[in-house]
Parts: structure tokens; C-alpha cells; sequence
């Protein structure tokens, strides 16, 4: 079975592909690195010539609403049409737990998401939709994100944050399986305030950088409520802490 990686490059894409090749199934990993632009359709069509299955993880640079809807409305367009042409039997899509909420919540990026999620589900293809929660890896940029001067202001919510690795083979599992047409959520193991994350990522250096609650801060746009960031009862938690995570990286990127 061939199958092809959106963004098979980028962070969770490079660990996707990675896994995927340790299968008996041929993998394609298709982003502008490898001259594949899902955007303008280049080199679209010979990366998905005789594909099973696309997995798109690839991501939009811009964080405004006009530049995210943009982009994934032209970009999911595009891998849906090519991928029906090219005879592909399955859509998978990662996406965000909370789309909606975030999108509500004011934020542009997530409103393209949300679009990405709708014309998916609208367009009468076989598909599945993996929602993860923000990646460990993540939170160095919602703390360079959340800098105000000196000071680093984030606002009061619960997250449960997850290795990219494991949300790299929720969307590898979703790929070798048959289309659900819906969405499966995946989690980490630990529910705690967002400051709490951020601080820790700080507490690994000599200069501990402060965090403060700021109630009017926003997460890339959106303006969070309680609840905004979590997952549902139902969704599939890994084991790895995010503890356990900084000791890793600590110990193969010294501070």
C-alpha cells in the first residue's frame, strides 16, 4: 500500500513517516522540501499517483484569520480533488482537540482549522479525523508567544499537553485502519494549569523566566474558556509525562 504524507517534513509529519516506514508499506513524503506544494498543487499529482492512502499533517504559517482560511481552504481543497483523481481510498486529517471552541473563541488560525475539518467531512470522501491536544514540543512557542516585554502572561486554563511521537502514531494507527468517518481524540496523561507547563519548560536553566496569570491573554487569538483546551471523556490518553519528556530532551539538548 502506498502512502503519502502532507507535511511529511515538518515535526509531526517527519515522526509520522518515520513510523510508517518501519511497515512493509511504501511511504511518500511529500512537502515543499521535496518539491511538493499542496498549496499550488505542484508536484501534487505524481506524489499521489497510485496512493492508498494521504495523510495530511502539513500546517499553515500564518496565524490571522484571512491567512489561515486561506490556506487551508486552497490547500484541503486541492489534496481532496487531486487525491479523488488519484484514486486515494482514505483522508486522513490531523487536526486540534477543541477546534471548534477555539475558533468561537475569536481565533483566526483555528478558524481555518475548522474549515479544514468541514470540507473533509462535506465532501464525500472516505475519511478520519485525528484531534490531538497541544504537542509537548509546542509549549517553548506558546511561551516565546505569550512574552509581554519582560514578562511571560498566559491565561488561566487547563491543558493535557501529549508527545508528539504519540500523536504521531494516533495518526499512524488511523492510516493503517479503514476510514471512520469521524474523529478519534488523543490526550497526555496529565491535566494541569497551562502556566504550569510553561514554568517547567523555564525551570530547566539557570534563569528561571516568571510566569503570570494574565485573564486577558489569549492563546494564538483565541480567547480561552474553561474546558477550551481539554479533551473529551472518551479521548485516548498516552503514558508519557511531560516530566518525563523534559528529562529526555534536557538530556539530548543540555540547557
Amino acid at each position: 500500500m502506498r502512502i503519502v504524507v502532507v507535511g511529511g517534513t515538518g515535526l509531526i509529519g517527519s515522526k509520522v513517516v518515520e513510523q510508517l516506514r518501519a511497515t512493509p508499506h511504501e511511504v511518500v513524503a511529500a512537502s515543499r522540501a521535496t518539491g511538493v506544494n499542496a498549496y499550488t498543487g505542484t508536484g501534487l499529482a505524481e506524489a499521489l499517483d497510485g496512493a492508498s492512502v494521504l495523510v495530511d499533517v502539513s500546517n499553515s504559517d500564518y496565524l490571522d484569520e484571512a491567512g489561515s482560511l486561506d490556506y487551508f481552504d486552497t490547500e484541503t481543497l486541492n489534496l481532496l480533488t487531486y487525491g479523488a483523481a488519484a484514486g486515494v481510498r482514505h483522508h486522513v486529517a490531523l487536526s486540534i482537540v477543541g477546534t471548534d471552541r477555539l475558533a468561537a473563541g475569536g481565533g483566526g488560525y483555528f478558524r481555518g482549522k475548522q474549515l479544514q475539518e468541514q470540507l473533509i467531512r462535506r465532501s464525500g470522501r472516505a475519511f478520519s479525523i485525528v484531534h490531538s491536544t497541544q504537542f509537548f514540543e509546542f509549549i517553548p512557542r506558546i511561551a516565546d508567544a505569550a512574552l509581554d516585554g519582560q514578562h511571560t502572561k498566559v491565561v488561566q486554563t487547563l491543558m493535557q499537553p501529549i508527545a508528539g511521537d504519540d500523536t504521531a502514531a494516533a495518526v499512524v494507527e488511523a492510516a493503517l485502519g479503514s476510514p471512520t468517518g469521524g474523529t478519534v481524540e488523543v490526550a497526555g496523561p496529565e491535566r494541569a494549569p497551562l502556566a504550569d507547563f510553561v514554568q517547567r519548560w523555564f525551570g530547566r536553566g539557570d534563569h528561571v523566566r516568571p510566569v503570570e496569570v494574565d485573564p486577558l491573554a489569549r492563546y494564538f487569538g483565541s480567547r480561552l474558556r474553561d474546558g477550551d483546551l481539554l479533551p473529551g471523556p472518551d479521548a485516548r490518553l498516552s503514558t508519557l509525562t511531560y516530566r518525563d519528556w523534559l528529562e529526555r530532551e534536557t538530556a539530548s539538548h543540555p540547557v
